[in-house]
């Protein structure tokens, strides 16, 4: 028996004579409470505290151990968001010009962000294929500095316009447009080591004005090649944005490279661009409802032994969501070929997309192409994609 328990009961067994004789002396007699009684319920009482004091000292010792005082979320704080992005097609058709195999894993991304600091994030995309391993994107982003300045350091996809910046699984299409193929470096585009720095510029109402200067190494596949150390290659972009109701905006963005060539540090190639685009999304009805019209146009100006070469090419893009699984677009295509002006190539597609959830979409693409000399072809690709793991959103 507990010592607090002993004590009251001694202290009972010694008080309960002296209380009878005292009862018993007085005349006449009345009612009381009985002590035995009164003493048992408090001696009770004791033995429920005890029990419940010993209860909380046992769930005290079965509770994990805190980690700085955070618990069991500060080991997930120091991990990284992790996602991995599969991208696998297939084609049926013919194309003699630019043939894709009848069925292959195009890519499969690795994603790894995470907040390094309250001054920094870090963030890493490692793409995988059929061909190989390479690093996609690895920068860190600096988000305090002075002047409201944002910087990135690292391998990154150059702010050129809208299709540079966009990885395969999000874009819109099984494919790129002609434009990006024959002036822009293909599905690699610009992507390079660099310096990036963008602030957003005071600007008129409600609009948002947003700059980005960016300096790289100067190698992008066959787009810009450098022969020395210092024939970096350089980008900046400029882009306003202004919502015309609440449940529709716009987009104008202007973009510009420059980079040395592979025939030497003496010849450059120069894009200029320009893209819009136009949104709609009611935002109080009709979630699932959403229309969305992008134009990207590039001018190309490349140095030759003799002369310059230049090229121009363009690509048109319609998407309207119908409901929560269908979504339905258009695109047509139209650009001259770098260095030679005098190729061209246009074409179309059509485009099914079912969304199966979020996570995962399976998309169909019916694409015509009439290249230079009148070359035909007639493909139907299909397309699934899927995410797993938190992946941060891309650029709206």
């Amino acid at each position: 028996m507990p010592p607090i328990i002993m004590r009251a009961f001694l202290l009972s067994l010694i008080l309960a004579p002296i209380s009878a004789g005292s009862m018993r002396a007085q005349s006449p007699p009345a009612p009381a409470e009985d002590p035995q009684k009164a003493q048992e319920e408090r001696i009770r009482k004791l033995e429920e505290e005890v029990q419940a004091l010993k209860a909380a000292q046992a769930n005290a010792k079965s509770e994990p151990a805190q980690l700085g005082g955070a618990g069991g979320s500060a080991a997930k704080a120091m991990n990284p968001d992790i996602s991995l992005n599969g991208d696998f097609l297939g084609a049926v058709g013919h194309n003699d010009v630019r043939p894709v195999p009848s069925m292959e894993m195009h890519e499969a991304e690795l994603g790894i962000q995470s907040v390094i600091d309250p001054y920094a994030r870090g963030d890493a995309f490692i793409s995988f294929g059929e061909t190989g391993v390479s690093v996609e994107e690895a920068y860190v982003t600096l988000t305090a500095l002075p002047g409201e300045f944002v910087a990135k350091i690292g391998k990154m996809r150059a702010d050129f316009g809208k299709v540079n910046t966009t990885h395969n699984h999000a874009l819109a299409w099984t494919d790129r447009p002609l434009v990006t193929e024959n002036l822009v470096n293909g599905e690699d585009g610009i992507d390079d080591m660099g310096v990036s720095l963008s602030r957003i510029l005071p600007a008129p109402g409600d609009m948002f004005l947003e700059a980005t200067a960016q300096v790289f190494r100067g190698d992008s596949g066959d787009l810009f090649k450098s022969s020395q150390k210092n024939d970096l290659s350089y980008v900046g972009h400029l882009r306003g944005y202004e919502d015309l109701t609440e449940n529709t905006n716009i987009e104008l963005g202007y973009s510009y490279a420059q980079g040395h060539n592979e025939l030497g540090h003496d010849y450059l190639t120069r894009l200029n661009g320009i893209d819009l685009s136009l949104r709609w999304k009611p935002l109080r009805r009709s979630i699932y409802n959403s229309f969305l019209w992008r134009s990207e146009f590039v001018w190309s100006r490349r140095d030759l032994l003799v002369g310059q070469a230049r090229a121009f090419g363009l690509y048109s893009s319609l998407e309207y969501r119908l409901d929560q699984r269908w979504t339905i677009g258009g695109r047509f295509d139209w650009s001259e070929r770098a260095p030679l002006a005098s190729q061209l190539d246009r074409g179309g597609s059509a485009l099914l997309t079912y969304w199966m959830s979020e996570f995962s979409q399976v998309r169909g693409q019916y694409r015509f192409t009439r290249y230079d000399g009148g070359q035909d072809a007639s493909e139907v690709r299909l397309q699934l994609i899927f995410v797993m793991g938190a992946h941060g959103a891309h650029p709206f």
